[in-house]
């Protein structure tokens, strides 16, 4: 089920937090960015080959590339032994953006988007058969939580892939990690 909720630069609630993936939509389509539910019918194992994510998804991969022109596709995968995923989560938990849009469908797990925009961040925790778009030049940041379980296809408009210019601003680190958030949702 997806979430979101959304809180001032200082780190305080200024809303509720919605679970109804309509209304999310809505209020996210109104500030620019595309949040979808597709269909995940595949299961995969972890570890999966990426190949054959990218091939249970073709139908996906095409709809997209054809709307957005994107010339590179690849699978993300973590879980919670992975190797590195202390190095992956820092490196995608501050405040940056992109010159082109960022695109992702998590085909299982899930993760939180952090969205700045004007004197509000939107947290918005993706799950499986999210598909979400966040436009070119928006500031925001990912977090995985201390123990990632996710599988996302991300999509480039070139081979360089991920890019990011850092905003040098700390507000990262004044909003709840993805771990205090899930579990303030269990309270």
């Amino acid at each position: 089920m997806s979430v979101m909720q959304v809180f001032g630069e200082n780190g305080e609630a200024v809303s509720e937090t919605l679970s109804d993936h309509n209304k999310i939509s809505a209020q996210l389509k109104a500030i620019g960015i595309r949040l979808e539910h597709w269909s995940t019918p595949q299961k995969f194992e972890t570890g999966a080959e990426h190949e054959a994510i990218l091939a249970a998804y073709q139908d996906y991969i095409d709809q997209l590339n054809t709307e957005y022109g994107f010339e590179f596709v690849d699978v993300s995968a973590l879980w919670p032994e992975h190797p590195k995923k202390s190095e992956l989560r820092a490196q995608f938990a501050s405040e940056h953006r992109h010159s082109d849009d960022e695109v992702r469908f998590f085909v299982d797990g899930a993760g939180l988007f952090y969205f700045h925009i004007d004197d509000k961040v939107y947290l918005v925790l993706c799950e499986q058969g999210d598909l979400i778009s966040v436009p070119a030049r928006t500031r925001h940041w990912f977090d995985m939580g201390k123990n990632p379980d996710f599988t996302l296809i991300r999509f480039f408009p070139t081979r360089d892939g991920w890019v990011a210019e850092s905003s040098g601003d700390d507000i990262a680190t004044k909003i709840p990690d993805m771990d205090s958030f899930v579990s303030s949702l269990n309270h």
